[in-house]
């Protein structure tokens, strides 16, 4: 199997350096200063056991990808960067490509389906940094990550049980699973935490109350709407011990919106995120104002370039229950 890593930042580039050094043919698609230190340096990955220069492959985009029959492709770009990124593979990939939505958010995997034949997504439990091109940071010390693979809608064909199988080779704690989107939803529960943690600064209490609401609105709204997540206690056995952070200083707690506002992205996927729970709400008719303010926050903290965890989760709380 070729993996074609399609956005090789935290998540893309953790997976894509394991996988190389696994021995599995791997080539990276990047973009702009981290394209050009990988082209020079290799990508360089910091983990446990130090920094790593690997001559991974790299390509400026699908047209520079050595295509072959077994090519699969992991889509690691953000949420709101999946249409350009379907635009490109259409061009150039080969229609019957797997593609794999190993992305945060629920939609990804329905955008490649319209596109593609062969969708599958994959969930993403990993710790990961991308703050300076050409270095990806992997923040645990034991498993770098932990991944569930299946088709979408539903199924764990040969496809994915093949691919869960090559990231099992490359270290990853990988299963095939027949309902992807139980788990990924799932994984958006847990992600309602990266635009409080991109906005707000953590004084505690505030902070908490803040998360632990945000939290109450996305179990309502799924209850509300009918749809199938994993549960608590089905996550916390599969996390077992698998996952164990490494200090990589103290900007290693930062989720990835965190990262991409600090790194000054001109944009992040929190409409994808908290914003997909605030879709829902409207959608089913359950309040979910404080994943709307976060939304309108986190946008706001983007656009007007102001620096992460600059805002008081206390005024949030006083402007949610004014």
């Amino acid at each position: 199997m070729h993996v074609v890593i399609y956005g090789a930042g935290a998540v893309g580039g953790v997976i894509g350096a394991q996988l190389f050094r696994a021995g599995i043919p791997t080539t990276l698609v990047a973009r702009g200063a981290h394209l050009q230190a990988i082209r020079e340096h290799g990508l360089i990955l910091d983990d446990a056991d130090g920094r790593h220069a690997l001559p991974i492959p790299v390509a400026a985009d699908a047209s520079e990808v050595q295509w072959r029959n077994d090519s699969v492709v992991l889509l690691c770009v953000k949420s709101q960067q999946t249409p350009a990124a379907l635009d490109d593979l259409s061009a150039h990939a080969p229609w019957t490509t797997p593609i794999v939505a190993a992305q945060n958010g629920v939609t990804n995997e329905r955008e490649i389906l319209r596109r593609f034949p062969n969708a599958y997504g994959i969930c993403v439990m990993l710790m990961g940094l991308h703050l300076e091109p050409g270095v990806v940071i992997q923040g645990s010390s034991a498993a770098p990550g932990i991944l569930e693979v299946g088709r979408y809608p539903r199924g764990a064909d040969d496809v994915a049980i093949a691919i869960a199988t090559q990231l099992r080779n490359a270290g990853f704690p990988a299963e095939a699973r027949d309902n992807i989107m139980a788990w990924k939803y799932r994984k958006l529960i847990m992600n309602l935490i990266n635009g409080i943690d991109a906005c707000f600064r953590d004084d505690g209490d505030a902070y908490r109350t803040l998360f632990e609401r945000a939290l109450a609105e996305g179990y309502a709204v799924l209850a509300s709407a009918g749809i199938e997540m994993i549960d608590d206690e089905t996550d916390r056995i599969r996390r077992a011990d698998h996952l164990q952070r490494r200090d990589t200083g103290e900007q290693s707690q930062g989720s990835s919106t965190w990262q991409s506002v600090e790194r000054g992205a001109g944009d992040v996927e929190i409409d994808y995120l908290a914003g997909e729970i605030v879709l829902l709400g409207r959608e089913y008719g359950v309040p979910t104002p404080v994943n709307e303010l976060v939304q309108r926050q986190t946008t706001r903290l983007v656009r007007e370039h102001l620096p992460a965890g600059s805002l008081d989760p206390a005024d949030a709380l006083r402007e949610i229950d004014r």
